[in-house]
């Protein structure tokens, strides 16, 4: 409705209308007004119809009435409520319906002495209504809950609405976005201006025109935080929507198709959110806010670029570790001479299917040329780190498979069937090939051969462990051409068991912190005769039970002999103690004489003892161990 235009009807029939952003849902409904002269004076029907149906179904009803019509008789709506009032006792049963007077235009007469004239005249409504007996007694309360406000008059208080309007929309645009902005704002500095130039129209030009830049200017310079937020919110909004969209179109199309489009799309959609937003007596410029949004746009690019082929990464990176891992244990078990060129060969077929696929995945992605090589040598590597991981870890347990590989070929015969032993097979000769057959599964898992060189491990180890049993010069050339058998090992553990002596820092660290224990024993010397005694007879028992000989073969085994040793080596010592004890002195000659024997009768006793351990034959391993004829 335009007031240059004239006075009219602005709302014709029945109008409704959901509200949006409340819950629950809340339908408004615009009727036409009752005192319209569009339907004449005597069409009343429509009028009265349409107001009992918003009575009927509405929880909250405004009436609008003008505020000159209160206290009139035949205004403010009277007649059609009485009418309202009387079908609504007939119909329905009380129910509460509020009553929302609204006053328009409301002069200097304040409120609280407008309300009571209004509740009264409502009052005397009501109780002058014909009743039906059940609601005779019926208060007004029981069905309607009035309630009274009063709106001023825009023409009269234009300035202090356009002021409301401009901290209204101040406020609006400090939370969220304001449809209009620009439009409005603009309508509310061109006025302001306006005002100006119709109050200073008689000045003079020059200084009405200064004094008019300078307060567009200070106008300019409040509304421009506003402008500002305003454009916070288009760029905040518009990567709020750009995330939500590419997210969606990613799944539909490539990667950088999807970025394009969207970036274009959502470019356009902020530059038309600053065109809406743009004030027209200011020239601002956009400019670094649409920089910023293209900045962050890049930045969600990139993270999400780089989550995505972290994710394709790992997907073939799994196709790798899926394709190769358990081919190359079942080779590497198998262990013959062609498994390492076998795997060689699948490492090759299985990184050429994975690297074509790859590659294709990447072409949407849109990278340039050196990123895409760099990606596809990472995946190469990773093949080849699933191979060696998988050869380092089966290495781990080669002991166990070549006990394995021994035990079947050894117990078994070429038709994997278990061996029946009738004592005509050749012993020896199957345990060679069992110890072939392990020590070609050794030297199959001692190296890595991905490169393809060749090496001599294979017959470095059987010139080691094959032939350790010959004899003689063959023995001394073994040891000359095997790179295993070199004495430097030999002479590293003598010199680690002969170097007994603590390092020189330990043997300092030693007398500093043990000068009041060395103290003490110089203070009492007989803690020196107990320590000295102990040390002799410690000394007698780590002779006697060679305990550095013992532990040779282990610490649970050497535990074990020393347990059934100890006991009876006390008992001997103390036993020989007492007979040298009670053992009268002899003449000196027969004393070397009895030495001589005992030396004799110990060094026969040592050689046949070596002549018979000399001529032990391991039948369970198949190996025979004889010693040289003495001359």
């Amino acid at each position: 409705m335009d007031a240059f235009r004239g006075r009219s009807q602005t709302t014709k029939g029945i109008w409704l209308a959901r509200c949006a952003d409340i819950e629950p849902c809340t339908i408004v409904m615009d009727l036409e007004g009752t005192d319209g002269r569009e339907r004449g004076e005597d069409d009343t029907t429509f009028e009265k119809q349409s107001a009992l149906f918003a009575l009927a179904v509405s929880d909250i009803v405004l009436i609008n009435m003008w505020c000159h019509d209160i206290g009139r008789e035949q205004a403010a709506n009277k007649p059609l409520l009485k009418t309202v009032f009387q079908v609504m006792m007939r119909l329905f049963s009380p129910r509460k319906t509020t009553l929302l007077f609204v006053i328009r235009d409301k002069t200097k007469t304040p409120l609280e002495s407008l309300e009571p004239i209004l509740r009264e005249d409502i009052q005397k409504i009501w109780d002058n209504v014909p009743k039906p007996q059940a609601h005779k007694e019926t208060p007004l309360s029981e069905f309607f809950n009035v309630q009274v406000v009063a709106l001023s008059s825009y023409e009269e208080k234009e300035e202090q609405f356009k002021e409301q309007e401009w901290l209204q929309l101040e406020e609006a645009v400090r939370h969220d976005l304001v449809p209009g902005f620009g439009k409005k704002l603009s309508a509310i500095l061109d006025m302001c201006l306006s005002g100006y130039d119709m109050e200073v129209i008689y000045f003079d030009e020059s200084v009405r025109t200064s004094k008019r830049q300078e307060l567009e200017t200070k106008l300019l310079q409040l509304v421009n935080p506003a402008y500002q937020s305003m454009l916070g919110h288009i760029r905040a909004k518009t990567l709020n929507d750009f995330k939500e969209a590419l997210d969606k179109a990613i799944e539909r199309e490539g990667f950088a198709v999807a970025v394009h489009d969207c970036t274009q799309s959502f470019m356009l959609k902020f530059d038309k959110g600053c065109e809406d937003a743009a004030i027209e007596q200011a020239r601002w410029d956009p400019l670094k806010v649409r920089e910023k949004l293209r900045r962050d746009i890049d930045v969600y690019v990139t993270s999400v670029r780089a989550a995505k082929l972290s994710e394709l990464t790992t997907l073939y990176e799994g196709q790798l570790n899926r394709a190769l891992s358990e081919p190359v244990e079942a080779l590497l078990d198998a262990a013959s001479d062609d498994t390492w060129p076998a795997i060689r060969e699948l490492l090759q077929r299985e990184t050429k299917s994975a690297i074509a696929g790859f590659s294709s995945a990447l072409l949407a992605f849109d990278l340039d040329q050196a990123t895409v090589d760099k990606m596809i040598l990472q995946q190469e590597e990773y093949a080849k780190s699933v191979v060696e991981s998988k050869a380092k870890e089966e290495a781990g347990r080669v002991l166990i498979r070549m006990k394995d590989r021994f035990s079947t070929l050894f117990s078994h015969d070429a038709d994997s069937m278990p061996r029946v032993w009738t004592g005509k097979e050749d012993i020896k000769a199957i345990t060679k090939t069992a110890r072939s057959a392990s020590l070609k599964l050794m030297s199959v898992m001692t190296v890595i051969r991905l490169d393809g060189k060749t090496d001599k491990i294979e017959n470095s180890l059987s010139l080691s462990l094959m032939e350790a049993s010959d004899s003689g010069g063959s023995s001394r050339s073994s040891q000359i051409l095997d790179p295993l058998a070199s004495s430097s090992w030999e002479e590293e553990a003598n010199k680690r068991n002969n170097s007994m002596l603590p390092p020189p820092w330990a043997i300092v660290a030693i007398l500093i912190l043990g000068f009041n224990e060395f103290m003490t024993l110089l203070r009492n010397p007989l803690y020196l005769v107990v320590i000295f005694v102990i040390f002799l007879v410690g000394k007698a028992l780590w002779v006697q039970l060679d305990i550095s000989g013992v532990f040779c073969n282990g610490a649970l085994p050497g535990l074990l002999s020393l347990s059934t040793r100890f006991l009876p080596t006390v008992m001997n010592i103390l036993k020989r103690l007492a007979d040298e004890g009670q053992r009268p002195a002899a003449p000196e000659h027969n004393r070397n004489q009895e030495l001589e024997t005992k030396s004799f009768r110990n060094g026969m006793r040592s050689n046949s003892s070596s002549d018979a351990s000399s001529n032990i034959t391991s039948s369970e391993s198949g190996i025979e161990y004889s010693s040289l004829p003495r001359q």
